[in-house]
């Protein structure tokens, strides 16, 4: 040791850690219409964060045809709901999923061709003269754009080879068939050739791309297929190996349509998982239809906001953005409070308008009733525990290979307790509290590196059901006499 004269100063890490915020944010899979995407290359089972409208439009592309998933989603979480953010993953691949127009005659009108459909490749189009004789060039005999409808427009340039007295011409492409993106494409997959990932695969990406935990994962239009509802479920249950989230599931309005036949269905195919949400009928607002899914996405995402981001409120007898409940067939769905209580009862997340609007009603977790365990069967329950947990994950995570010493353990029991203290304070548990046991580190443990820490919490259980007891009491008939 060298030689040292006066006063010197060191410094030691903190006993104390602050938690990492694990946010509660939904990833949605599913379909758009990217021939109106503004990026170069339109993303392709590709994570995009959103935080606006604008910021999905200008990544997706946007289309009042809902045939295309993701604009269901967009236009409720963003533009109804005004909730933030959302991670949106396309699987439409535009050079798998199309189909071919052979040249046709189209019609110049004030010297533009309307092509009136969705979906138009611009890069795929051919323009020939009537009679298909002539091929002309983009950029020099046209110009091709978009109209805010998403109609491919066809403007004839002066100057080029295209005569001026021109009254038709004829028009080829390709246009998007999202109605053959099926089940499997959201499901995905790896590819054994390159390793790319596709479909719900993609979901390991998001904290590694982002540093995000996904809170929720969705597929509306897609998962009331059971077998995508299973690997979502699947997949929300473990994230990387160490987070997990929620599973927001449909139950198909075509098939079942009658409201008492839901649970069977639900039972049925397996609808019975504690991180699985299942969701029945459909909303009706404005005219469009939206997956119950989709806005309670929105209920959830709104309400977490009210409370830090902390989910410890149920998202039932909260407002959807909703004018109706609907069958796929668009057959109007009024369930009075007991008919919802029926659904709840099994396990179903469902619509009610009774008092102040149309609301989602419902607390229970797809594994009820066959197990009535609270943090399991009751949603904001689950999604404590997930919520707390995932926090542990982010927080403890610098301790790893840190050595196992007295001062170790008390860094993490008095961070964590500190932190749970907090939640307490703010009403968000009713108690938790850390613990390094002696029983459960035994010194063959310890000395191969494992350390065991006892984590106890209780998140307050919804209100589900509110009794008065209404008695008539004759004592009060004394007041006739008093007066």
């Amino acid at each position: 040791m060298s030689y040292k004269h006066g006063v010197y100063i060191s410094e030691v890490p903190s006993s104390i850690t602050p938690t990492v915020a694990s946010d509660i944010v939904p990833v949605v899979f599913g379909t758009a219409p990217v021939n109106l995407s503004q990026r170069a290359t339109p993303p392709v089972n590709e994570p995009v964060l959103c935080y606006t409208y604008a910021e999905a439009v200008q990544a997706f592309g946007y289309s009042d045809d809902w045939n295309y998933s993701l604009c269901e989603f967009i236009h409720s979480h963003f533009a109804l709901f005004g909730a933030a953010p959302a991670i949106l993953i396309n699987v439409l691949d535009p050079a798998v999923n199309k189909t071919t127009v052979a040249p046709a005659s189209k019609n110049i009108i004030s010297g533009t061709i309307t092509i009136n459909e969705q979906g138009v490749l611009k890069e795929s189009v051919i323009v020939k003269s009537n009679d298909g004789a002539t091929t002309y060039t983009a950029g020099t005999d046209y110009v091709a754009g978009f109209d805010a409808r998403g109609f491919l427009l066809i403007t004839v340039l002066s100057g080029g080879t295209i005569p001026s007295n021109s009254t038709e011409l004829q028009v080829g492409y390709d246009k998007l068939a999202p109605e053959t993106v099926a089940s499997a494409d959201i499901i995905g997959g790896i590819d054994v050739a390159t390793g790319k990932e596709t479909g719900l695969e993609l979901i390991n990406q998001i904290f590694p791309r982002f540093r995000i935990v996904p809170g929720m994962v969705l597929a509306p239009g897609f998962s009331q297929d059971p077998v995508v509802a299973a690997v979502m479920t699947a997949k929300a249950s473990n994230i990387n190996g160490h987070f997990k989230a929620i599973a927001l599931t449909d139950i198909p309005t075509d098939t079942v349509d009658t409201y008492t036949d839901a649970p069977a269905w639900k039972e049925d195919n397996n609808y019975t998982s504690e991180l699985q949400v299942v969701c029945y009928p459909k909303l009706t607002m404005g005219g469009k239809q939206y997956h119950l899914s989709t806005q309670l996405a929105g209920v959830m995402t709104v309400t977490d906001a009210g409370s830090g981001g902390v989910p410890y409120m149920s998202p039932s007898n909260h407002n959807f953005q909703a004018d109706g409940a609907v069958l796929e067939d668009g057959t109007e769905v009024f369930l009075g409070p007991d008919q919802a209580a029926f659904l709840n009862g099994n396990g179903i997340v469902t619509a009610l308008n009774f008092i102040g609007g149309w609301k989602a009603w419902g607390n229970r977790t797809g594994v009820y009733p066959s197990n009535t365990d609270p943090k399991d069967s009751f949603i904001p329950n689950r999604r404590m525990f997930n919520f707390i947990e995932n926090t542990i994950v982010l927080t403890i995570w610098q301790y790893v290979d840190a050595p196992i010493t007295p001062r170790f353990a008390e860094a993490i029991t008095g961070s964590l307790n500190l932190w749970l203290n907090g939640l307490t304070a703010q009403g968000y548990i009713l108690g938790g509290r850390v613990e390094y046991l002696a029983s459960d580190n035994t010194a063959v443990d310890t000395a191969d590196g494992i350390a065991r820490f006892r984590v106890y919490v209780t998140p307050p259980s919804p209100a589900r059901e509110i009794d008065f007891i209404v008695e008539y009491d004759p004592q009060y008939l004394a007041a006739i006499t008093a007066a």
